[in-house]
């Protein structure tokens, strides 16, 4: 700048100071990056947008540039769209490492999540997930909510981003965010819903049911999504299908297998009928497979991603295909493979280790590309062995005379590595193919003469092992690899000279003892891998010729004898007792079976086959073990899932009971929703496909599973679009209540689309509402939703007609009056009422029952695990009519298939505590519950009782009991002296004492609270509360007092028991329950 005279008035030290040659940054004064601070602190735009330009720049390079924060942070507030954005950028890279200064300017970065700007409100967010402060998590949490409804699809994009650091951040809020996530996978935009299954995948990848409705619409959408999330929704729906579809190859190969062994064992004439019925068998049940529709849908949505330009998409769809896909179409994968080896090494690195463990198992549909994998001059060390390995693997009869010549070219590289790996392979040729193990052989023999030694060392081992597979005399070839001992130095390899010679030491008479005598010589001084060799040689050489080698042999162990190593000694004191004792042993008797005893040949296996249990692609497959946070692949069902967890209809409104015209009572909905006709048409039908054999047949084209779907969700709109009009019309005909059963909802429905059909449609409609009647009147444990179901002695589920009627007068009718029309009700609402029963509130009391059970259930076993077969169970806190030491548990298995499940077996897993009372159930029809109660033997530990569940024959399903300390008490009542004796008995190490603030200071809330937790008996009298039991195990009394503390909130717990843990654990749970809210 320049004053009215003309003179410049700028600051000449900017110039030095930028240059770090004039030596200003030794000076005392130098500030780093003074300029930039000063035109940060500019009021002029241009300069502060130049200052950040500068920075951005320099960020970019990898300088630190962090001593700029309170600089840049000010100009937050700018309103210049340009510097903001870059300043956001800035404050990104460093607001984690300065997170004191960030603290200051966090209503800054509220604000600009208000900005009308879509690239300033997902900075903002961007730098508050940043600021990596527990206090924040709140305020962030906040902040992802509101940002999910922004109307920009790339704030949302940063909300998903923003969620797994808020998860590592603070672990707690993960109910939270599974509901934002819940909220986020709804969203049909591309650009969000691969950020979205990325937070879903890292925050709760166990949460299977958040995918079902949105299965289809991930599938379809898959094309359109940025190849980072291609990637990632592919990996996660190949977790999601290995769950829910039946494995496409399991029966393909169980048929294939049994067929192939029935081919080598029945090979006699007399039993060609009984291979024959076996053939048609497998064949039936390899009929028997019908791909899922969805199943079908994933594998078509993927096959076009395998032209993808990104190379992580391709190996997405092939792990995709290599776990899901039938055999037949696993060729698809081979040629888009094969293309990424022109990619970056890298790259190829991984693809080809993904090939190498594919051709262990599917090695034809690499074939046509053999060429492809021969290797080059260019290629990197890794890279030559693992194209070297997949040689192997590819080598058949019809293509090892190319391979082999292949192999020649390679012995002789410059590359030591891939020549020694090369003569590896050609012995894995020669084991794998018999027709060229002689011409392996003898071309091993002859690279023995060659001059590089670890070239001869590598084709002595792999010789050795050739003979150990060769039943032929080969003494030429023994004799030849004994006069490389004096020249060959490598350890292995005149290790396995030694072992050849003292294995077939009966061929070589003359030549072992030549050699023994010149390894002696060099014993000292030789490897100790060799030296253990050596002694063996001389073991074996003493047994089959002692006159000419008795002498060598004691020379030979003494030497041994003093030995560094201390192996090396063991073995000679073992070989010298059994072979040259100085008293008489039974042992030496049997000395030459101990040596010189057939070996069983090594198998050369490949290196690549333990990877086939780990999942292609992945970090853990390509360095051959589990790296954290590697999850297994999940195992295909044995039975298909429910496939109806996918449909995306309507959720059903909540009904409550209407009295028709016959006087017949309906409470609730029915559990599965209705298809287009009604129940008794479609069991009618399903009767019919069941005695038609021919139903069965294999699984369509891919356009008839594509029509299937299209007709599907055709169906899905016309039945949801006829259900609405159909029950306004009905409810305005007939003036009753609009709430009605799902069944009344689907006759009226079909009712009305029938008008054109007369004669046929109204039979059918007649019979329709006639087996409804008798549906009502005959099975309501069908229609109503809590009926008690008992079982007959075979334990099939079976309708008492008396006990039925009973259930109808006393609990399950309610006042046609209180009926809340759901017209009213939003479905949020609607959903909540639906779980209310009336039956808790009027059991609750205000004291302590010591006779009933607390009605709290857990689960065992989900029906997505069984395929649609449910399990609870609950303690029933009664007497065991078979042990007095037993924890009464209710079982409850409940059937939510559309088919009768039968032969459900429990059995006890060894190792577990007692189990009596377990039963066998025949058969559950759909829809129906089957209850027993069994006793368990705890012994007053919290382990849990291992059982298994086998359903149908099938594997079996893992089953936890536990039962907490309170259940495991059985109530006695005692008077309060009683009570005030023992507990000054029990005082001491054996109390438990612990001050806490209740949520409720209610005598009545605290008794309740305690009887839901512990299973005790109130003493009755008692001006604070006290109670007393005794253990189920061992008897041991327990006494728990509850003290209130009138100047305060805070309550004084106490547990007075003669078993240490028992008490602390009661104490524990007690504090736990009264704390909570509800």
């Amino acid at each position: 700048s320049y004053n009215n005279a003309g003179v410049d008035t700028s600051e000449p030290s900017s110039t030095h100071t930028s240059d770090p040659a004039s030596g200003a940054i030794f000076a005392s004064d130098y500030k780093k990056h003074d300029d930039l601070k000063t035109m940060l602190d500019s009021s002029k735009d241009n300069l502060k947008l130049d200052a950040m330009k500068r920075i951005v720049g320099m960020v970019a390079r990898g300088k630190d540039a962090s001593d700029l924060f309170p600089a840049v942070v000010k100009n937050v507030v700018s309103k210049n769209i340009e510097i903001k954005k870059l300043v956001y950028v800035y404050l990104v890279r460093y607001a984690e490492e300065q997170q004191d200064l960030a603290l200051l300017s966090i209503s800054t970065f509220q604000k600009g999540l208000r900005d009308p700007n879509q690239l300033i409100r997902a900075s903002a967010l961007r730098v508050l997930s940043s600021i990596r402060v527990p206090m924040i998590a709140p305020i962030l949490m906040l902040s992802i909510k509101e940002s999910v409804r922004d109307m920009s699809p790339y704030v949302r994009k940063t909300a998903a981003h923003a969620i797994p650091k808020l998860y590592t951040l603070d672990p707690d809020l993960k109910e939270e965010l599974v509901e934002v996530i819940e909220e986020l996978l709804k969203d049909k935009t591309t650009l969000v819903v691969g950020s979205v299954v990325m937070a879903y995948e890292e925050v709760c990848p166990e949460r299977i049911d958040l995918i079902h409705k949105n299965y289809r619409k991930l599938c379809n959408l898959l094309v359109d999504v940025e190849e980072w999330g291609q990637a990632i929704i592919m990996n996660m729906l190949t977790r999601y299908a290995r769950t829910q579809f039946l494995d496409p190859n399991g029966d393909q190969s169980a048929a294939t297998g049994s067929l192939s062994k029935s081919a080598n064992f029945y090979d006699r004439s007399d039993d060609d009928d009984e291979s024959d019925n076996e053939a048609q068998r497998d064949t039936k049940s390899r009929r028997s497979y019908t791909m899922d529709p969805d199943h079908r849908l994933l594998l078509r949505v993927a096959k076009p991603l395998l032209q993808s330009r990104n190379s992580a998409v391709v190996m997405a769809v092939v792990q995709l295909y290599a776990h899901l896909a039938p055999r037949v179409e696993l060729g698809l994968v081979a040629k888009p493979l094969v293309r990424l080896l022109r990619s970056h090494p890298e790259v190829q690195a991984v693809v080809l280790t993904n090939i190498a463990t594919m051709c262990t198992t599917r090695r034809d549909i690499f074939d046509p590309y053999l060429k492809s994998f021969f290797i080059r001059s260019s290629d990197l060390s890794h890279i030559k062995l693992l194209k070297l390995e997949i040689l192997v693997s590819l080598a058949t009869e019809t293509n090892i005379s190319v391979i082999l010549r292949e192999f020649q070219a390679y012995v002789h590289s410059t590359d030591k590595q891939l020549a020694a790996a090369t003569i590896q392979a050609i012995g894995r040729c020669a084991t794998s193919i018999q027709g060229v193990s002689e011409a392996c052989l003898s071309g091993l023999v002859t690279l023995m003469s060659c001059r590089d030694e670890l070239i001869v060392a590598e084709s002595v081992v792999v010789i050795k092992k050739l003979l150990q597979l060769k039943e032929e005399d080969h003494h030429t070839v023994i004799a030849h690899m004994a006069r490389l001992l004096d020249t060959i130095k490598v350890p292995m390899a005149r290790a396995s000279i030694c072992w050849l010679l003292g294995e077939y030491c009966e061929k070589v008479p003359k030549i072992a003892p030549d050699a023994l005598r010149k390894m002696a010589k060099t014993f000292t001084s030789e490897d100790d891998i060799t030296k253990l060799q050596v002694v063996n040689l001389a073991a074996k050489l003493c047994l089959t010729n002692p006159k000419q080698t008795k002498l060598l042999c004691q020379y030979v162990l003494n030497l041994a004898k003093y030995d560094e190593c201390y192996d090396i000694r063991d073995r000679a004191r073992f070989i010298r007792a059994l072979i040259l004792p100085q008293d008489s042993n039974v042992l030496t008797k049997h000395a030459r079976k101990f040596f010189l005893s057939t070996k069983p040949a090594p198998g050369l296996e490949p290196r690549f086959s333990d990877r086939r249990s780990l999942q292609l692609g992945s970090l853990s497959h390509y360095l051959n073990l589990k790296a954290a946070g590697y999850r297994a692949l999940p195992e295909f069902p044995t039975t298909q899932p429910d496939a109806t967890v996918r449909n995306t209809a309507e959720p059903v409104s909540m009904t409550v009971p209407v009295t028709t015209s016959k006087s017949t009572t309906v409470k609730g909905t029915s559990k599965k929703s209705k298809g287009f006709y009604s129940s008794s048409s479609s069991e009618y039908s399903s009767e019919e496909d069941e005695d038609d054999p021919s139903v069965t047949s294999l699984s369509g084209s891919d356009k008839d599973n594509d029509d299937m779907e299209e007709d599907q969700s055709a169906d899905i709109g016309e039945s949801e679009e006829s259900s609405s009009e159909a029950s306004e019309e009905d409810t305005e005909s007939s003036g009753v209540s609009p709430i009605v059963s799902r069944k009344a909802e689907t006759r009226t429905k079909h009712s009305n689309e029938t008008d054109e059909q007369s004669s046929e449609e109204d039979s059918s409609s007649q019979e329709e509402s006639s087996s409804d009647e008798e549906e009502a009147e005959v099975k309501p444990d069908n229609v109503l939703k809590k009926v008690p179901i008992s079982r007959n002695k075979k334990g099939t589920v079976k309708n008492n007609k008396v006990e039925n009627l009973l259930d109808l007068g006393t609990e399950e009718i309610q006042p046609v009056g209180n009926q809340i029309p759901t017209a009213m009700l939003s479905p949020k609402l609607v959903s909540e009422l639906e779980g209310i029963d009336m039956k808790d509130e009027q059991r609750m009391g205000s004291g302590i029952s010591s006779s009933t059970s607390t009605g709290r259930t857990y689960e065992i076993i989900n029906r997505m695990t069984t395929g649609g077969v449910s399990g609870t169970y609950r303690f029933s806190r009664g007497v065991y009519l078979y042990s007095e030491t037993a924890v009464p548990v209710e079982l409850s298995f409940t059937n939510q298939s559309e088919s009768p499940v039968g032969d459900l077996e429990i059995r006890v897993v060894a190792g577990s505590h007692a189990v009596t009372g377990l039963e066998t159930i025949q058969e559950i029809a759909p829809g129906a519950k089957v209850s027993f109660t069994i006793g368990i033997e705890f012994g007053d530990t919290t382990r849990p009782a291992s059982l298994e569940l086998f359903i149908g024959g099938s594997r079996g399903y893992k089953l936890a009991l536990a039962a907490p300390v309170g259940e495991q008490l059985r109530p006695m009542s005692i008077s309060q002296t009683e009570f005030s004796s023992l507990q000054s008995k029990l005082s001491g190490m054996n109390e438990n004492r612990s001050v806490f603030v209740p949520h409720e200071k209610e005598k009545a809330w605290l008794n309740k609270r305690i009887a839901e937790t512990a299973n005790l008996c109130e003493v009755v009298g008692s001006s604070i509360i006290r109670c007393y039991g005794v253990s189920l195990a061992t008897g041991s009394p327990v006494l728990v007092s509850l003290k209130d503390f009138a100047d305060s909130n805070r309550v004084e717990l106490a547990v007075n028991c003669e078993k240490i843990v028992i008490g602390s654990m009661l104490v524990k749970e007690l504090r736990t329950a009264l704390e909570k809210t509800s």
